[in-house]
C-alpha cells in the first residue's frame, strides 16, 4: 500500500486535479472564434476545435502516466491495462465503423485535420477513433490512479483472498439482463407511442448492450473487487468532462450531430437539442470499463489460464 499523502501532496494533488481539466478545457474552449447565438459560416466558427479538445483526454492520460504513477511509485498491471483496452476500443471502434452514418453527422469538417477514418458508407473523421481509444484509455487511468492512491484505503489488494479465490469468472447476473430487457423494451415503446416522427432508438440500444453485455457475464466476479468510490469520482469526472464538451462546444460549433430517427427521442434544449444518450454514454462507458478491469485484474492476480480463469475446470460452473 502506498504512503499516505502529506497535507502539502494532498493540496498539490488537488490543484493537478482541477488543471487536468481547466487546462485542456481553456485550449478547446480558445478554439472557438464565433458565439454559436451569431449567424455565420460554420466552418470559421472554431477551426481544429474537435482536434484541439482531444486534449480532454490526452492532458489526464499524460499526467497521470508520466507524473502521479512514478511519483508515488504505483505499480498498474501493463497486462490487465492493455488486456481492459484491447477488449473494450472495439467497442468505440465499432460505433464509428459500423454505425457512424446511421446514428452521427459531422457538418463541420474544419474542426477537424480532414484525415478521413474507415467507415461503412462513406468515412468519419479520424478524430472519431482517437475520441474513444483516449477516452477508454482516460477513464481508465483515472480509475486505477483513485484506486491505488487517492483512494487507496478502500481498495481490494492485488494480493487479497476476494482476488484470487474463484472458480471462475464468468458468472450470469439475472439483474442487469432484466434491466437491460426493461429497457430495451421501453426505448422501443417509448418511441413509438410517444415521438411523433418515425424512428428508431438504435443508439440507444447500443449503449445499452455496450454497457449491459459486460455486467450479465461478469458483474458478480467485479462486484467483491471494484473500488466504489473510485468508481464513482471518476464517473462524476468524466461526466463533467463530457457535458461540457458535449453542450458547449461538440453540438453548437457542429463538430458532430446526431441522426434524430436514430434516437430515443429526448433532447434537452438549452444544451443546443443535446439526445440524452449522450449524458448515458460516459456513464455506461465508465461501468463497463472499470467491470472489465476488475475482472481482468482478478484473473492475472490468479495465475491461472485463461480457459480455467473464466470458465473453469473444463468450463464447469461454479
Amino acid at each position: 500500500m502506498p504512503p499516505q499523502p502529506t497535507p502539502r501532496t494532498s493540496f498539490l494533488i488537488v490543484l493537478t486535479m482541477l488543471a487536468m481539466l481547466c487546462v485542456p478545457a481553456g485550449l478547446t474552449l480558445h478554439t472557438a472564434r464565433i458565439s454559436p447565438q451569431i449567424p455565420g459560416p460554420i466552418a470559421t466558427s472554431s477551426p481544429y476545435g474537435y482536434t484541439v479538445s482531444l486534449l480532454l483526454f490526452v492532458i489526464p492520460i499524460v499526467v497521470i502516466l508520466f507524473w502521479l504513477v512514478p511519483a508515488e511509485q504505483l505499480r498498474i498491471s501493463k497486462k490487465s491495462f492493455v488486456r481492459t483496452i484491447g477488449l473494450l476500443f472495439p467497442l468505440g471502434a465499432g460505433l464509428d465503423f459500423f454505425f457512424a452514418k446511421r446514428f452521427l453527422t459531422f457538418p463541420n469538417p474544419d474542426a477537424t485535420l480532414r484525415i478521413p477514418g474507415p467507415a461503412i458508407g462513406g468515412s468519419v473523421p479520424v478524430e472519431e477513433y482517437l475520441f474513444y481509444f483516449t477516452g477508454f484509455v482516460a477513464v481508465l487511468l483515472i480509475y486505477i490512479w483513485l484506486d491505488e492512491y487517492w483512494l487507496t484505503a478502500y481498495s481490494v489488494p492485488v494480493d487479497a483472498a476476494e482476488r484470487t479465490n474463484f472458480t471462475r469468472l464468468v458468472q450470469f447476473h439475472p439483474l442487469s439482463l432484466i434491466l437491460g430487457i426493461a429497457l430495451l423494451a421501453g426505448a422501443i415503446a417509448f418511441r413509438k407511442w410517444f415521438v411523433p416522427e418515425p424512428g428508431f432508438p438504435g443508439y440507444f440500444i447500443f449503449l445499452v448492450v455496450g454497457a449491459l453485455g459486460p455486467s450479465v457475464l461478469l458483474l458478480p466476479s467485479a462486484l467483491p473487487v471494484i473500488n466504489w468510490r473510485a468508481l464513482s469520482l471518476t464517473m462524476f469526472f468524466i461526466l463533467l468532462m463530457s457535458l461540457m464538451w458535449e453542450a458547449t462546444l461538440g453540438v453548437p460549433y457542429g463538430w458532430w450531430g446526431f441522426q434524430e430517427a436514430q434516437m430515443l427521442g429526448i433532447f434537452i434544449t438549452a444544451w443546443s437539442r443535446l439526445p440524452i444518450e449522450e449524458v448515458v454514454v460516459w456513464i455506461a462507458v465508465t461501468y463497463a470499463t472499470v467491470i472489465v478491469y476488475e475482472v481482468v485484474r482478478r484473473w492475472q492476480s490468479s495465475g491461472k489460464r485463461m480457459r480455467h480463469a473464466f470458465l473453469g475446470e473444463r468450463g464447469g460452473a461454479q
